[in-house]
């Protein structure tokens, strides 16, 4: 059996074509993005999580207006730029630094965890990282098979250990669904 490959981590999506000569604006997502958007640096692209088997070589990027400009090999108009909206730009994991931060985590990281209540009751699984413009959200899997989103702040999740492969919500009431 093949072993697995490295997950990917999103980095950044693009949010719409600028100008006319194939140039991106793109949200970023990574706490590097001198590395992440460097020129010759290779992103993956998802679309709506599923991976979009392309790749884009990033030519040239400037900080806009709290965003990026990126420009890429082969996108060279607006129409491509625009076939590229939405799409999310990826990283594979084994390319990532470790963080310095004990309070900081790649979303790789998070997916996989048990989320438990303070008083240890079982919440369920985290399925995904999503990040949204507010800030990001776990996607916790519960034992009834619904989907809880909770906020990722240190107020609701005051406790993450790598370790024993959980984290600790601290919910508002009604968050979880009671």
């Amino acid at each position: 059996m093949a072993e697995p490959g490295p997950e990917t981590l999103a980095v950044g999506r693009i949010v719409r074509p600028h100008g006319v000569r194939g140039e991106l604006v793109v949200e970023v997502l990574t706490d590097s993005p001198e590395l992440r958007f460097a020129p010759g640096s290779v992103l993956g692209t998802q679309l709506r999580g599923k991976d979009r088997g392309q790749n884009l070589t990033v030519a040239a990027a400037r900080p806009h207006a709290g965003r990026l400009l990126l420009r890429a090999e082969g996108v060279d108009g607006r129409e491509a730029a625009e076939d590229l909206r939405g799409v999310m730009l990826t990283v594979t994991t084994d390319v990532l630094e470790p963080t310095e931060d004990p309070d900081e985590f790649h979303d790789h990281e998070l997916v996989g965890l048990r989320a438990v209540q303070v008083s240890g009751a079982e919440v369920g699984e985290v399925r995904e990282v999503i990040h949204t413009p507010a800030g990001e959200l776990l996607s916790v899997r519960t034992a009834d098979d619904r989907e809880v989103l909770v906020p990722f702040v240190a107020e609701i999740v005051p406790e993450i250990d790598l370790a024993a492969g959980k984290l600790v919500v601290d919910p508002p009431e009604g968050l979880l669904g009671e």
